[in-house]
């Protein structure tokens, strides 16, 4: 399944593409915002992904990387949900920070609970390396991407 990510503008009104499409349109005005206050820096900011023409999800950078570590977040629309895309998009958020700086490590953080974030996390071939204090969500798990050992894994990784 080929995602394809498409960067959210700096300001609300360059993204028109984007809010006439009803599952974009709920929260652009929010990843807009959050990356005004964060620093809009490409690539580390928010996308819509799309398999062909259709709009599956969401994701994003949670700012710049700091002391050599980005926070990736992702999300499946509601009718996308169930059909590996979720997975998709957190690979190709992985893949785009490890194109821009291959030393950089990709983190996300879940809820204290399994869910599908988490196995799609671990499908992402990240590792749980604790419990966190997020200053929006509490306490949380933290992961951390854990770059492949043999070549063929790592090429999943690299274009």
């Amino acid at each position: 399944m080929e995602i394809l990510l498409h960067a959210i503008k700096e300001r609300l009104s360059d993204n028109a593409e984007f809010a006439v499409i009803p599952e974009c349109a709920e929260n652009l005005e929010m990843s807009v915002t959050f990356h005004s206050s964060v620093g809009y820096s490409p690539p580390w900011i928010g996308y819509y992904a799309s398999i062909g023409n259709v709009m599956v999800g969401s994701g994003a950078f949670k700012g710049r990387p700091k002391n050599g570590r980005v926070e990736i977040a992702y999300g499946t629309f509601e009718s996308q949900r169930k059909k590996g895309i979720g997975a998709a998009i957190c690979g190709a958020l992985v893949q785009l920070a490890l194109k821009t700086d291959p030393h950089v490590t990709v983190t996300a953080r879940t809820l204290m609970e399994e869910n599908a974030s988490c196995r799609i996390l671990r499908k992402n071939n990240f590792i749980r390396k604790g419990v966190v204090h997020d200053p929006d969500d509490g306490d949380v798990w933290e992961w951390e991407f854990n770059v492949p050992t043999s070549a063929d894994d790592r090429s999943l990784y690299q274009e």
